[in-house]
């Protein structure tokens, strides 16, 4: 055998031999151990049962069986929720109530937007101070149908007017007499339809006025030919301090005067 021979299979011999050397020190290494830190428990959220309703329930309609308890995380339970400890028997007990206001699936329900058993509702959702009037529309003096409740409108009278003098007739005089009244009800509908129905054509409008524009509105039934409604912007309904027609209750500032009403003319004679 010649000398290159026996090089190169001294060099294979010695690769080989290496080879095995690292394999075993690799097979003869423990596996590392990855230390892995354990998270403490998420804290639990504290629940508690709430009073929700399960069904839409419309203004002025009464509670039967749209009630149910429904968990609450405790933090967020607002003052005036109705909770399961502190009332177990809610459910059975507010049968019966009637709606103040609209109240929706799954919002807690809060005694405020309630009304007991035998109350009135009317006189219920009345702000304190405030008058419920009746006067006689239709759809020619209500915009055409399209006041609804809740809206705010202006009180127009318009009535005739005699004019003095040769060759004089008979006129009409327009005036507003309440301007930014609130409509309570539309004849017996208190709200919108929930169809979405933006039309509705009543003949009487319930109105909310102060005990003075009760007054105003009562003496100008009397004295109107007719009364129409003018239907507000929304972007008004804050407005403050707006004149109303004061003198048919007021007499204009004066003392010991009566105020007559006959046929649709309007006088005031001094007290005796």
């Amino acid at each position: 055998m010649n000398a290159s021979r026996v090089i190169i299979l001294g060099v294979a011999v010695a690769a080989a031999a290496g080879a095995g050397y690292v394999a075993k020190r690799m097979a003869a290494q423990p596996p590392q151990v990855v230390a892995v830190q354990q998270q403490p428990d998420a804290p639990q959220i504290q629940l508690e049962d709430v009073l929700v309703l399960n069904a839409n329930l419309p203004m002025g309609a009464a509670i039967e069986d749209q009630l149910k308890w429904q968990p609450w995380p405790a933090d967020a339970v607002s003052e005036g929720f109705i909770t399961r400890s502190a009332e177990p028997d809610a459910m059975e007990t507010l049968k019966g109530s009637i709606a103040r206001d609209a109240i929706y699936t799954g919002e807690p329900l809060r005694r405020s937007k309630l009304i007991g058993q035998g109350q009135s509702f009317m006189s219920s959702i009345l702000p304190s101070g405030k008058r419920a009037v009746a006067t006689q529309i239709a759809a020619d003096t209500s915009a055409g149908g399209f006041i609804l409740p809740n809206d705010t409108v202006d009180v127009i009278m318009t009535r005739r007017a005699t004019e003095q003098g040769a060759g004089a007739g008979e006129g009409f005089v327009t005036e507003t007499i309440l301007q930014n009244i609130r409509v309570l009800a539309i004849d017996q509908a208190i709200q919108e339809d929930e169809e979405g129905k933006r039309v509705r054509v009543g003949q009487t409008a319930t109105l909310e006025l102060t005990p003075q524009q009760a007054e105003i509105i009562t003496v100008a039934q009397q004295m109107a030919d007719r009364l129409t409604l003018s239907l507000r912007s929304i972007t008004d309904t804050q407005d403050q301090d707006l004149a109303e027609a004061d003198y048919l209750v007021n007499g204009q500032g004066k003392r010991g005067t009566i105020r007559l009403i006959k046929s649709g003319e309007f006088s005031e004679q001094g007290a005796r």
